[in-house]
């Protein structure tokens, strides 16, 4: 069992809604102090999940930035750092899809994946790993997906993304092993939010992926809470460079 968390800080991206807010409230539980993150229009939700942690006992900074953008993520992290102390834990969940056939796939729409799941990872990373490597400890966990395994039509974009962040992980966690710092992914299936609905639009989607779910049920944000909890732990301490699927037995690798 991971030592409780006391005094230990996570910063967790896109944390407003679905797996961010889901992983936000098992963190705090876990004794996590937490650096919320979202963009400036979901300012009532992030302060919402802020209360709801503060309401666990421990404290919430909810921070607005688009992680798309260098300048935003680095004030976001220097803010993060000035009133938490330190940052022992990055979740990388920040993350959009616009379905669309490749065909008819527009430069921007790819240009807007591209930069909240893939370059955003990066920016949030880049930005925190100084702080990580002078005091020699850190957990990254990036939100990736199994997606980015093995695709869906119309998610080409979406399923380049997180190949990429994927292949970043593992490129990571061999440059910041020496440090202390571990970086991993979790890989969601077909979990019930806001933009997992995009796969179930019908009740034939639904019917679907639940035929080819092992475990015959679709996914709640609850369901990546301890994966991603246990990544963020000591209990994970010499697991590195890993992409763990949390998807009830879709990808069966």
């Amino acid at each position: 069992m991971a030592k409780p968390a006391n005094g230990r800080t996570a910063l967790v991206t896109g944390a407003s809604r679905g797996i961010g807010r889901a992983i936000a409230l098992g963190l705090a539980g876990d004794g996590f102090d937490i650096v919320l993150n979202d963009i400036e229009r979901q300012r009532d939700e992030l302060e919402a999940v802020a209360g709801e942690i503060a309401r666990i006992g421990r404290r919430a900074i909810p921070l607005f930035a688009d992680v798309g953008n260098r300048d935003q993520v680095r004030a976001m992290v220097a803010t993060g750092l000035a009133q938490a102390g330190r940052i022992d834990v990055v979740v990388n969940n920040a993350g959009i899809l616009i379905p669309n056939l490749v065909e008819n796939l527009l430069e921007q729409e790819w240009d807007a994946v591209m930069d909240i799941n893939a370059k955003g990872t990066f920016l949030v990373v880049q930005a925190v790993l100084p702080h990580m490597r002078e005091r020699g400890y850190g957990r990254i966990v990036n939100i990736a997906s199994i997606g980015g395994k093995h695709g869906a039509p119309e998610q080409a974009h979406y399923s380049a993304s997180k190949a990429a962040v994927m292949g970043f992980t593992r490129v990571l966690a061999q440059e910041v092993g020496q440090f202390g710092i571990t970086a991993n992914c979790v890989c969601p299936g077909i979990i019930v939010t806001d933009m997992g609905r995009t796969n179930l639009s019908e009740q034939a989607s639904i019917d679907k992926w639940v035929g080819i779910t092992a475990l015959r049920r679709l996914g709640q944000p609850e369901d990546v809470v301890g994966p991603a909890c246990f990544l963020a732990s000591d209990a994970s301490a010499f697991v590195t460079g890993q992409s763990l699927n949390v998807c009830g037995g879709i990808t069966l690798s």
